[in-house]
């Protein structure tokens, strides 16, 4: 199965904050803002939001002098016994500062041997988890998460997975035309929120944007009650712009 991958800010942002962390990471007694920008070619207003980002998420700490050292997040993900289990409670801390911060549901979903898995998700009393009514294994083409992978497919992996997965009519607004759902993903912009208004779920709408990195394929997504849809773009552009921390935890 082939990828259309077409890197998003995210992507590239995440990317830099790599080269940041691997330099820190060299300089086991630290190493200034000025010595780091020298030896990864950022600019410095650059890397005062990319160090401010590791900081928060407990990968680079400040000694007293100012210098900067690797944090406990990236000790614990570098033991390679507790590898899988510290990713995943990065992930969770990053998800339920996401979920507090867009004021919404939020889930990590992935393309797995050709089906949608939504991994893990932050949610709270005051913002509601989707309702799986229908498994969103079989309802990608109804679903924002479930239409952000297919979109990061080529042709023939969006032709293989709703030859497997009949496109079921869920709600009125359900897309069920096979050809109306490819032409739109073809048209689907990369760096633009996938959306569904009610096409999964009466009383819920959703958006997702891409975390892909390297051959896999994921997204981030969140949920709002429809009451809520007026704040649907604004949060889901707020979720693309802090979708680097989910990036670099799933990259180191």
């Amino acid at each position: 199965m082939a990828l259309k991958h077409e890197p998003t800010a995210p992507y590239h942002s995440a990317q830099d904050a790599l080269r940041v962390l691997e330099t820190v990471a060299r300089h086991s007694a630290g190493v200034t803002v000025t010595g780091i920008a020298r030896r990864t070619g950022l600019r410095t207003d650059r890397l005062t939001g990319l160090l401010r980002m590791l900081r928060r998420e407990g990968y680079v700490d400040q000694d007293a002098d100012g210098a900067y050292v690797t944090g406990a997040a990236f000790a614990r993900l570098g033991s390679a016994h507790q590898h899988d289990a510290a990713v995943r409670e990065q992930l969770q801390r990053t998800l339920d500062r996401l979920r507090d911060s867009v004021g919404a549901a939020v889930y990590i979903s992935r393309y797995v041997d050709g089906e949608v898995q939504v991994t893990q998700y932050a949610a709270g009393p005051a913002t509601p988890a989707v309702n799986e009514w229908v498994d969103f294994r079989y309802s990608a083409h109804a679903t924002a998460v479930g239409k952000s992978l297919l979109g990061q497919l080529d042709h023939n992996g969006r032709r293989d997975h709703l030859a497997r997965h009949k496109m079921a009519r869920l709600t009125s607004r359900t897309i069920t035309s096979d050809k109306v759902l490819l032409s739109r993903l073809d048209a689907q912009p990369p760096t633009v929120p996938v959306l569904d208004l009610q096409e999964y779920a009466i009383g819920t709408v959703c958006a997702a944007v891409p975390i892909t990195a390297g051959s896999s394929v994921g997204c981030l997504a969140l949920s709002l009650p429809v009451e809520h849809a007026h704040r649907l773009r604004q949060a889901a552009d707020t979720l693309n712009r802090n979708a680097t921390p989910v990036l670099l935890s799933l990259a180191i």
